[in-house]
């Protein structure tokens, strides 16, 4: 036997799992939520540089912005700059004169020595007009992200290595209280530098929940309700975006908003003190009554007392005894490259979670650029994924994980360089292929969780799934960076991002297929699956509780 029969006697997808997964899915809503807090709180209204004061007040403020500031080509008025002295000339000529070049050119110009006026139609407050994060120091929006990026990275490895040391629920515990406490923080901030080490803790904060959620999951549900139930979870994401929007588009002030994103986390931070660790994982580091207590308890709730009575520690040492010979000692990141497969299957993974978010993070956190309404095409852009994570499940039901993950990020490439192709005059085009692409990457992300979870084994794969949670990070650290490149290259950031998945999608074609199989729980069992192995399936419940029977005979 295995932890797969023993979990196919207390019931393997009876009202615990259901309870269970809900409750661990359910905050995965406030996860979108965070991780595209940057789009509204960091919203760059229109603005130009603050009238002086020793004017004329007889002016009106139309003549008064007249004299003060240039207009660009487009006619609007300079964000960055304004006349070093008035030109009360500007008041005798017409609107098509005050633009012409030759004129704004030939006039003395000055930084905005006063300050900035801002124009806040979408939003009531943000953090760019807060603390006037425009013109030199514009380029700290992107560096926002950047820190909330770097404290997911931090978070992946740390929260990735001490959960497969200490378990997965404490973990989860401690994530839950670090993004409620940082979110309420950063609400509060009173400078830009207090409001990114908060944000920072929230990344930490995203990471322990994001890896601890799904490893909760998926060591408690068998194997062959995996890639729906995977599939759900990404929907809970979904649906967070589309939930995120509507709170945006109703709160406006970029501090309540912040505040509505973490409050609920005190809520949940009580609720998870209820969730089970991993049996799985309890048994595999040498606590098996704590694993037969959860056990026992899943039965109990079950409505399976009697067969769950029958599970004691002799049962399950004989039922686990390789997989617990093979868990002995400490497992660090370094196991993850010692074995070919290993180091095969890391590599490969490395770069498909890079490239997915970095192109993914490229498309989500620059709405603006798009020319419409930004809570609008946050709704579309999160409607995508609905049809992307439905297709993605099917492929890899039928098709399987490799192919399925392979065609997500090459058809997010596509789609994202034939961008390049279409001119700025046609915005529904390239509105239509950024959603398709984003679509794509979507889908890509439920594959990469399911597919990385079913990979690694089970005594090691928080320390996988932290360090592909780290590269995935590395890669949403940089994609705000790619975007000044085109202030001096206007294609080359679209170029980067759909070169990107098309490179990874070719690497996921040396990843080893896992449709069908059981978690692995050691490195040997992966090694042997990428001999050509074939694990072996999971017995049902009656032929399991045979096997009780003729050991507690044998005993």
């Amino acid at each position: 036997m295995a932890f797969g029969d023993l979990l196919e006697i207390v019931g393997s997808t009876g009202r615990f799992q259901i309870v269970h997964c809900t409750l661990l899915a359910l905050p995965v809503m406030m996860m979108a939520s965070h991780n595209l807090l940057q789009n509204f709180v960091a919203y760059v209204p229109s603005h130009h540089c603050s009238l002086p004061t020793n004017l004329s007040q007889r002016l009106s403020p139309e003549d008064t912005l007249l004299v003060t500031v240039p207009l660009d080509q487009l006619g609007r008025p300079q964000r960055c700059h304004r006349f070093a002295s008035p030109q009360w000339h500007l008041l005798d000529n017409n609107s098509s004169t005050a633009v012409e070049e030759p004129e704004v050119t030939e006039i003395e110009l000055q930084d905005c020595t006063d300050g900035w006026t801002y124009s806040m139609k979408e939003r009531d407050s943000s953090i760019i007009s807060d603390w006037d994060m425009v013109c030199e120091l514009r380029s700290l929006k992107q560096m926002s992200q950047t820190v909330y990026m770097g404290g997911v990275l931090v978070g992946a490895f740390l929260f990735g290595s001490l959960s497969d040391r200490y378990g997965r629920r404490m973990l989860l515990i401690v994530s839950f209280l670090l993004m409620a406490v940082c979110g309420t923080c950063a609400a509060f901030s009173t400078s830009f530098s207090l409001f990114c080490l908060f944000r920072f803790g929230c990344g930490m904060a995203l990471s322990g929940q994001g890896l601890n959620t799904f490893s909760l999951i998926v060591e408690w549900i068998p194997t062959r309700i995996r890639t729906v139930v995977g599939t759900l979870t990404g929907y809970c994401y979904t649906l967070g975006q589309l939930l995120f929007a509507l709170l945006a588009y109703f709160i406006r002030d970029w501090r309540w908003l912040t505040l509505a994103v973490s409050l609920p986390f005190y809520v949940i931070f009580l609720i998870s003190w209820w969730f089970h660790e991993s049996s799985r994982w309890l048994v595999l580091n040498q606590q098996p009554e704590r694993a037969i207590k959860n056990l026992k308890s899943v039965a109990r709730i079950n409505g399976r007392r009697d067969e769950g009575k029958k599970i004691d520690l002799k049962a399950v040492q004989d039922s686990m005894q390789k997989e617990m010979s093979s868990s002995k000692g400490t497992y660090t990141i370094l196991d993850l490259f010692k074995t070919p497969t290993m180091r095969n299957m890391t590599l490969s993974l490395s770069t498909v979670w890079f490239s997915t978010s970095f192109a993914y993070y490229g498309l989500a956190l620059d709405l603006q650029k798009f020319g419409v309404d930004m809570y609008l095409i946050q709704v579309i852009f999160g409607c995508a994924d609905i049809p992307a994570k439905l297709i993605i499940t099917i492929t890899m039901s039928r098709w399987g994980r490799r192919l399925s993950q392979a065609g997500a990020l090459i058809s997010a490439g596509i789609c994202i360089l034939i961008n390049l192709l279409v001119s700025n005059d046609q915005p529904t085009v390239r509105i239509t292929l950024a959603v398709v692409g984003k679509g794509c990457l979507a889908a890509s992300f439920t594959s990469c969780y399911l597919y990385t979870g079913e990979l690694y084994p089970t005594i090691i794969r928080q320390n996988g799934m932290g360090l592909a949670s780290m590269m995935a990070r590395m890669g949403a650290m940089v994609a705000p960076m790619v975007l000044l490149c085109s202030d001096y290259v206007t294609w080359l950031p679209t170029l980067i991002y759909g070169g990107a998945p098309i490179l990874s999608g070719a690497a996921a074609l040396f990843l080893p297929e896992t449709l069908g199989c059981p978690l692995p729980d050691t490195i040997q069992d992966v090694e042997d699956r990428g001999k050509g192995g074939k694990p072996k399936k999971p017995k049902d419940a009656a032929a399991v509780q045979d096997d009780l029977i003729s050991l507690k005979q044998v005993a």
